[in-house]
């Protein structure tokens, strides 16, 4: 039955989604060292995850925008 699951394109469009959110999850990790929280209680730890996030949202966003062109010197 999960041979048969596999198979289907929703399973498929599925695996590819949840590689992108594990991908964020491994960023967060690694590179932005979310490994432990440094604050305590839910609160702090709500906290920090949110400002860990939009640090992440806002490198997406400018990686997103066009460089500006260059402007010759006459």
């Amino acid at each position: 039955m999960a041979r048969d699951i596999a198979k289907t394109e929703a399973y498929i469009v599925s695996r590819r989604e949840r590689k992108k959110v594990e991908m964020l999850f491994a960023h967060l990790k690694r590179i932005l060292r979310l490994d432990r929280l440094r604050l305590r209680g839910p609160s702090g730890a709500h906290d920090e995850f949110l400002l860990a996030a939009t640090a992440q949202n806002l490198r997406r966003l400018a990686k997103l925008s066009p460089l500006p062109q260059p402007v010759m010197a006459s």
